[in-house]
């Protein structure tokens, strides 16, 4: 198997810059009588101080990539347990033979990992090895399947569209965590899903799976699910649904824990309401307006911790609504949640709900700021209590013109901002668009205008990042490039700009069969 005859090498070459190329296997002691100032040997730390940055960035990816390799080891190993544990062989088999009920639980025990980190352990590593197990067997034709299933081996293969994930784990470029995040991500095919397209999906997670980090990895997985399988987009939006809870626990001191899960419609709902107390805390948006300036420096000066400060907005959030007249909690100010969806998907769901009861509504919408997707009926309840925000957006993808004369982008432009950007526009920035200032891409006192199609939203790190730093955003039609300053990159290579809303690959699709 490939990640074993790649680990020992791997392993050779981060311990050479740690300890030199030269380095003794046993670093020397003083003898007796020599003076303690006499020259040592560079210690390790020593030795990184020395390295320039390329050095110390070529160093850190090759220490990556021998944590991922001896990560698909341990995972590869854990398998082999959970082959010899396998429930027919009863008391006999290696995990219970050793006292442990599952063989989850004698890899958690060995590697002294979570439950959950063994489970992900023992189902990649099964999945690799299996693969493995594919490539080396011979070419077996007909019907005889115990002839192409190596002796005490599954007879029951890997998913074939996984092969992405496979290659990648053996060859340390992707992770055992990252691989499991996109295998729970993607989910099985059905009807509606073939192997070809998760296969296709899984190729492009491996592929940005270093750029976008663990947790983005996991959601830009579902989000391409639910692409995929728009049809489904409402059963897993109910069982998300399903999951939310809220727990009130004593504490033997007279306090109270809360616990609970929140769905993303309700988490916006609440997250929108705190993020308008705390977010000057935490990078918010800058304020012009005196009021608005003086209310966030307060907060900024406030005694109280940004976690206290939540939670005593949420007991004042309580004390209003119990307050307010029957009827009216938050009266007419009530926290509100902005949902997108195309014109397209709203015409064609209204076209399948008066045609049929049964048949799902196409389509599908997303929370402004939210990575999931949410039904179109979840779209229609949200349009029958609030209603509809139109924003036209043309065949570039860009809203409503309002010219030079107005300095600052108006709460219309904002929310067309919100949608087209989805939040901060800068590579791997997760901060949503209630965290984000509109910046003028041409200078506005150079001549700069105050359109859609010249802003964008930047989170208040990164827009100061942008002015202070010389970075600069450059539009082409609608697309943004992102140019770094010499000082980083000599050649300045540009780098694209993507939305973060994830309806964005359907507005692109919706063009491009437009201009077709």
């Amino acid at each position: 198997m490939e990640i074993f005859t790649r680990l020992l090498p791997a392993a050779t070459r981060v311990a050479a810059i740690g300890l030199g190329e030269d380095a003794p296997e046993v670093l020397p002691s003083i003898p007796e009588g020599v003076s303690s100032d006499a020259p040592r040997p560079a210690t390790a730390t020593q030795r990184l101080s020395r390295l320039d940055d390329s050095e110390l960035a070529t160093a850190l990816r090759e220490a990556t990539e021998l944590s991922r390799l001896a990560q698909s080891v341990t995972a590869v190993l854990a398998s082999e347990v959970a082959r010899r544990s396998r429930p027919e062989f009863g008391y006999s088999g290696l995990a219970q033979a050793t006292g442990h009920r599952t063989p989850e639980l004698m890899v958690q025990n060995l590697t002294g990992s979570s439950y959950r980190e063994a489970t992900r352990l023992v189902t990649v590593g099964t999945i690799v090895a299996e693969a493995d197990a594919r490539q080396s067997l011979p070419d077996v034709s007909g019907d005889d399947t115990d002839a192409a299933t190596a002796p005490g081996e599954s007879a029951t293969p890997s998913p074939a569209w996984s092969a992405a994930i496979t290659t990648a784990v053996a060859t340390g470029v992707l992770s055992v965590p990252a691989a499991d995040a996109i295998l729970r991500g993607l989910g099985e095919p059905n009807e509606d899903v073939t192997e070809a397209a998760l296969g296709s999906a899984a190729a492009i997670l491996v592929a940005e799976a270093d750029r976008i980090g663990l947790d983005g990895l996991y959601r830009r997985a579902r989000q391409v699910r639910d692409q995929l399988d728009s049809t489904h987009v409402a059963e897993r939006e109910e069982d998300r649904r399903r999951q939310r809870y809220l727990k009130v626990g004593p504490e033997v001191d007279g306090m109270r824990r809360l616990h609970g899960l929140l769905d993303p419609e309700s988490a916006a709902v609440l997250l929108g309401a705190f993020d308008a107390v705390t977010s000057p805390r935490h990078g918010g948006p800058r304020f012009t307006d005196p009021a608005e300036k003086a209310r966030a420096e307060e907060i900024v000066a406030d005694a109280r911790t940004t976690e206290q400060l939540t939670l005593d907005t949420l007991i004042d959030m309580v004390r209003l609504a119990v307050d307010a007249d029957p009827g009216t909690i938050f009266g007419r100010n009530r926290p509100g949640v902005r949902m997108v969806v195309t014109a397209d998907d709203l015409r064609s769901s209204a076209t399948a709900t008066r045609s049929s009861d049964e048949t799902p509504a196409p389509g599908i919408g997303m929370i402004e700021g939210g990575t999931d997707a949410v039904s179109i009926h979840t779209i229609h309840r949200a349009i029958c209590d609030t209603g509809i925000i139109p924003v036209v957006i043309d065949m570039a993808g860009q809203p409503l013109d309002v010219g030079h004369q107005q300095r600052l982008f108006t709460h219309r432009q904002r929310i067309a901002l919100a949608i087209r950007d989805g939040g901060c526009i800068f590579p791997d920035c997760d901060r949503p668009p209630s965290w984000c200032e509109a910046h003028h891409i041409d200078p506005w006192d150079e001549g700069g205008r105050t359109d859609t199609a010249d802003g964008v939203l930047l989170c208040r790190h990164h827009h100061m990042l942008i002015h202070n730093n010389h970075w600069r955003i450059l539009r082409e039609g609608g697309d943004y490039w992102l140019r770094p300053p010499r000082t980083r990159d000599p050649e300045q290579a540009l780098i694209r700009l993507q939305s973060k809303n994830p309806l964005a690959v359907r507005w692109a699709a919706a063009r491009q069969k437009q201009a077709s």
